[in-house]
């Protein structure tokens, strides 16, 4: 039987970790009442709910009456942008954003625009950066949202968040970020970051897929978007996963204890790959910034090959993406990319390795040895 390729497609999505997938069962068998009934088998699931909102506020540096827990970072990035519209659109009509957001920030936004509100996108520099002075010069008196991610998920490039806060809050103008990518990789803290609402994805950080989080802080102005009963505050309605918020209670703790190792390693694999590539490829080309970027993230442009193409001819020892998930089945150039004005020709050339806290060495050689072979077959 063939050896399955080595997974450098963390950005994408991660495996559940193993403690979490222990966690589920017993609240689908077990422990299934709902959380807001009040007998035994309603207040043992919503102890499980307390507990997984104290395990992510602690995480992020919030507190628990923060958290609202969502199915997906999606729901969580569309409640966040549209609940503040929806509570501030008859005074403030104007939202920023960057060009290098996830769909899941841009569609609300545009969807907003179609609406009537006015929209700015700051555009970002060669390495993905958006510059703090440029939000400032599109900030107004009627703003009322600015949302800038954290981390990008195709360059990983971070974002500075807080540079950009000590311009919103004295303004009273909301900020909110996309903390998708950057939970359990770097530390992400909202007091430190001075962000209003941001948005957490389970399964960036090793929890399941179908559930997410938003933190809310405490007085924002905020509505919420579906109507139902008085769920997560008054905010998300509907009956909560409790299974997979007690997973991602967990996986939240996990990633808390385990930064800082998590961090050392995931920047000398990246870093193991990103030698061997260099040494193998003349003229690799990295995208993103060289310093401010995620540890596990790696984006490089091969010379004079497509991207999709390279990921093919290599597809039996690695496996790994162009660039988001969303739309990696796309061959055209990343929108990312262009906002960066990297060209097309890098654009097209460009693929994103990310790896995970349990990749192995030898994971990262076998994957470079295919990748250059895969360069070398198409290049010639």
């Amino acid at each position: 039987m063939a050896t399955a390729p080595v997974y450098l497609d963390y950005n994408a999505t991660t495996p559940v970790a193993p403690e979490v997938a222990d966690a589920i069962e017993p609240y689908l068998r077990e422990h299934f009442g709902n959380p807001s009934s009040s007998h035994f088998y309603g207040q043992r699931a919503k102890q499980a709910v307390c507990q997984a909102r104290e395990e992510v506020a602690t995480l992020i540096g919030a507190e628990a009456g923060e958290i609202v827990f969502t199915g997906c970072a999606t729901e969580a990035n569309n409640l966040a942008i549209l609940g503040v519209a929806r509570a501030l659109g008859g005074g403030k009509r104007h939202l920023i954003t960057s060009a290098v957001e996830h769909p899941s920030v841009m569609q609300p936004f545009l969807r907003l625009r179609d609406e009537g509100w006015e929209v700015s996108v700051i555009p970002v520099d060669g390495t993905g950066r958006v510059d703090p002075q440029a939000v400032e010069r599109a900030l107004r008196p009627d703003t009322a949202l600015v949302s800038v991610m954290h981390a990008n998920n195709e360059v990983g490039t971070i974002q500075p968040i807080a540079g950009i806060a000590r311009l919103t809050r004295p303004r009273g103008i909301l900020l909110h970020s996309d903390a998708a990518q950057s939970a359990g990789k770097i530390e992400v803290n909202v007091a430190h970051l001075g962000v209003d609402l941001l948005t957490l994805a389970g399964h960036k950080f090793y929890a399941p897929k179908g559930v997410g989080a938003l933190y809310v802080r405490k007085g924002t102005a905020f509505a919420p978007v579906l109507a139902g009963a008085g769920h997560e505050h008054g905010l998300r309605p509907g009956t909560e996963n409790v299974a997979f918020i007690a997973a991602l209670g967990i996986a939240a703790r996990l990633a808390h204890e385990r930064l800082p190792k998590a961090q050392v390693r995931l920047k000398a694999l990246r870093d193991q790959l990103h030698l061997q590539l260099l040494a193998g490829v003349p003229g690799l080309r990295l995208n993103g910034h060289a310093e401010q970027r995620l540890p596990n993230t790696l984006n490089v442009s091969f010379p004079d090959v497509n991207g999709h193409s390279l990921l093919e001819t290599a597809a039996r020892d690695v496996a790994a993406s162009t660039g988001s998930a969303c739309h990696s089945a796309d061959d055209a150039a990343s929108g990312v990319l262009g906002a960066m004005k990297t060209g097309r020709d890098r654009a097209i050339g460009a693929i994103r390795l990310s790896v995970g806290i349990h990749t192995p060495s030898a994971g990262i050689d076998r994957a470079a040895r295919a990748l250059i072979a895969g360069w070398k077959q198409l290049h010639t």
